[in-house]
């Protein structure tokens, strides 16, 4: 007569693994690491996030060690309190690691044809912008091959309030990561202010109509045309963004409105790439 083997703690209920992943676990085990995990996962299903009793009950554990693992999370900024201290959520460090060189380096990859493409039949320069820390890192970007563009240069940060990629990545974002952009925003140098009424009109009419066109907040005479670059859960993984500029001589190129349907395509070609590839992975 055999022993049934302990059931493992540690793991979340309703957990589906593949078979070769539960071997492997069953090999190396490391139940602190198990712990912190499970209450990663957890609470990346919470958007407003759960009190310290609610995590217990729902990770079936002694209060005490969920105390200890809370408390080491939110030392690592992994996790934080809301402000009266009752309440734990995910942070934004998570979505900052995921966005470090490597899965940065591969959607700068994909992006860097398209956006060449758009280039050549623009005949403009574009960049693409991804949120980091509060404001907004120009991952890449590409000179109209004319000679003639405005560009902002790439490794720049730019305000997340006042430029149209700042505006695309907060109306496209989930409830948990807007408010957490705005908690860890700090003015940039020359930042315009913007009222929160503006704010939110703005935001609400980028989702109408899917893009941002305006005149630029920070150059006379340049014409900021900015679309989303979409994951399959329809939040901005990153935005494409035209400083257009109109020649006044006798070049004939195209206009505002084919620039804006060239972005337009560049937008959705690169949203769709990052689509499959999640899907895929």
């Amino acid at each position: 007569m055999t022993t049934p083997e302990p059931k493992p703690r540690g793991r979340r209920p309703k957990t589906e693994e593949p078979q070769d992943l539960l071997a492997a676990d069953e090999r190396y085990r490391a139940p602190a690491l198990d712990k912190g995990l499970d209450i990663l996962e957890l609470l990346a299903t919470q958007p407003h996030g759960l009190t310290r009793a609610e995590i217990v009950k729902e990770m079936d554990r002694s209060a005490s060690e969920i105390y200890r693992m809370l408390e080491r999370l939110v030392v690592r900024q992994y996790v934080m309190r809301n402000p009266s201290g009752d309440r734990y959520a995910l942070s934004l460090k998570l979505f900052a690691l995921a966005n470090m060189h490597p899965p940065l380096s591969r959607l700068i990859n994909q992006a860097l044809p398209v956006m060449d493409d758009f280039a050549r039949k623009a005949e403009q320069s574009c960049h693409m912008g991804v949120y980091d820390r509060g404001n907004v890192l120009i991952g890449a970007q590409i000179n109209s091959p004319r000679g003639w563009s405005f560009s902002v240069q790439r490794g720049a940060r730019v305000g997340l309030l006042d430029t149209a990629s700042g505006h695309l990545l907060l109306a496209y974002a989930d409830e948990g990561s807007y408010t957490r952009m705005l908690a860890e925003h700090t003015p940039l140098d020359g930042e315009v202010p913007i009222t929160e009424a503006k704010l939110k009109e703005t935001l609400s009419t980028i989702r109408q109509v899917g893009y941002l066109e305006r005149d630029s907040a920070q150059s006379f005479g340049v014409v900021d045309i900015s679309f989303p670059i979409l994951g399959p859960d329809n939040t901005a993984l990153a935005t494409l963004t035209c400083p257009y500029i109109r020649r006044i001589d006798r070049h004939i190129g195209p206009n505002l409105a084919d620039v804006r349907e060239h972005l337009r395509e560049a937008a959705k070609t690169l949203s769709l790439t990052q689509g499959m590839a999640r899907e895929v992975a």
